[in-house]
């Protein structure tokens, strides 16, 4: 994805952004059409990661017509534009860097970083079957890299990295599968409501849309995944359920994550979870344009502050590392990196880095104090805090508690390379409640028959705070999940 399309996806949020922000969802009733526009055997709403892997599976697993319906003219969603990062145990990776581990310790790292508050056997599910999904993605064309560390709040080196920068090499192969299964992909078609037999009661025969021309098209479904993402740009919403999240900027989210998803199921009776559990992540400042990346392997950089000093172990939790920079005076800080660093990013970040250093929101230097100074940071104490990293590397301890295995990589080779390190709402891990088959529940804990729920529009997965990297793992699961257990419905 180019830096042009990137800005049409920002562009966009005066389209979707705004409208959904000042929508009405009132539990208004849309009763069943006298003709429907099209029916399907099952209908998937959300054309990002999720989406296809569910339209994918439910082909290959026997239904007869699938529609992947997008609201935007093109599809990707937030999967095109994540940094692509996924987690998953990994024993052939893993042992060929002397890594070991377990999907009983991936299972136990994830519950305890979102503090116990994700669905236990949702957890299970994840990291149980992560690896499949690599495999299944891999034999559809997508390609990682055999290299595995471990990602900026990822908690240990199991995180997987796709050979073409951020997501995109996940898209063009799922669109290429689709195509080869046979899956009908529409864009320009905005979910409006759900179509339910009564009013919080039976089946959920099919959707409303809205399409390009704003004309209204009923699509009948015999089953349905719902997978439009979350709705970390949507301020109302965000701010409705955290304060803090108001005056955010975003990090590498559509403007289109509006969550009018979750809001049409929560219209015909699905309940709704997690709501205030919102990630932040390195992002832009207030004031700024752009978004500096040279923090996603943690054995790589460190975070320093407006006294050129460091101030959290840089391998913390995400919500640790959120609320260290926002406790900052600026509530910003600032990544540093050596040219070994810089290189280990993919060809997309090193190019938006340089164009940053050009725009004076990131800096090059060949001397630590020379990047200093370009900085506004005092020399001396930047060059004395990388000098006394380098030595935590050589004793492996670090005062400030990074892991061993993590002080893996000194800050020795030049140039070296900066950038700003503020808050951006990253991922809202809160979503529609639903079982281990993906099956969308009421406030009942019953199911609604018909709907399905799967990628961050889902709540219960994570917790209170994601792990780094699992993202990816759970939209590729839980989205076959979704998408075999949909065919297998409209079968029966």
């Amino acid at each position: 994805m180019n830096l042009k399309r990137r800005s049409f996806i920002s562009a966009l949020a005066a389209v979707f952004g705004s409208a959904v922000a000042t929508q009405a969802h009132a539990n208004l009733y849309t009763p069943v059409p006298e003709k429907w526009n099209e029916s399907v055997d099952v209908l998937v709403i959300g054309a990002g990661g999720a989406g296809f892997a569910a339209a994918v599976t439910a082909k290959e697993e026997g239904a007869k017509s699938v529609l992947l319906a997008e609201k935007l003219p093109f599809v990707g969603g937030n999967t095109m534009i994540c940094s692509g990062l996924m987690n998953a145990v990994d024993p052939e990776r893993q042992e060929k860097k002397g890594i070991k581990d377990s999907k009983e310790l991936h299972l136990k790292q994830t519950l305890d970083a979102g503090d116990n508050r994700a669905n236990p056997e949702l957890v299970k599910i994840l990291t149980d079957n992560a690896l499949e999904s690599v495999h299944w993605l891999e034999a559809h064309g997508m390609k990682f890299k055999d290299d595995i560390y471990q990602a900026y709040g990822a908690l240990y080196p199991r995180t997987h990295v796709p050979v073409e920068p951020k997501g995109q090499g996940y898209i063009k192969a799922m669109v290429e599968s689709a195509k080869k299964v046979g899956v009908n992909v529409q864009t320009n078609l905005k979910l409006i409501s759900f179509v339910r037999e009564k009013p919080l009661e039976g089946r959920v025969m099919g959707a409303l849309f809205e399409n390009g021309k704003k004309e209204k098209i009923y699509i009948r479904a015999k089953a349905i995944v719902l997978a439009t993402g979350g709705f970390a740009s949507n301020r109302e919403l965000r701010s409705k359920h955290d304060p803090r999240m108001y005056a955010l900027t975003t990090t590498n989210n559509s403007a289109a994550s509006t969550g009018e998803g979750l809001l049409a199921a929560k219209d015909i009776g699905a309940y709704l979870i997690g709501m205030d559990y919102i990630q932040c992540n390195p992002g832009t400042p207030p004031g700024k344009k752009y978004r500096g990346v040279l923090h996603l392997d943690v054995t790589r950089y460190i975070f320093v502050g407006p006294d050129a000093k460091r101030f959290v172990a840089e391998d913390e939790r995400r919500d640790v590392l959120r609320d260290a920079i926002l406790n900052l005076p600026e509530k910003f800080g600032y990544t540093v990196v050596d040219n070994d660093g810089f290189l280990h990013n993919d060809s997309a970040v090193q190019e938006s880095t340089k164009k940053m250093v050009k725009e004076g929101e990131a800096w090059t230097a060949d001397s630590i104090e020379d990047l200093a100074k370009q900085m506004g940071l005092e020399p001396a104490a930047l060059k004395k805090t990388v000098d006394e990293y380098n030595s935590y590397v050589d004793s492996k301890k670090d005062p400030l508690g990074k892991n061993e295995r993590n002080l893996a990589h000194k800050i020795i080779k030049p140039p070296f390379w900066a950038c700003y390190s503020a808050m951006s709402v990253h991922h809202t891990m809160g979503g529609v409640n639903i079982n281990t088959k993906t099956q969308v529940l009421d406030d009942q804990g019953k199911v609604i028959p018909g709907l399905y729920a799967a990628g961050e529009v889902a709540g219960g997965i994570h917790g209170s705070n994601r792990v780094g990297a699992n993202a990816v793992a759970d939209i590729f699961t839980f989205g076959r999940i979704a998408g075999k257990n949909a065919a297998a419905e409209s079968k029966s």
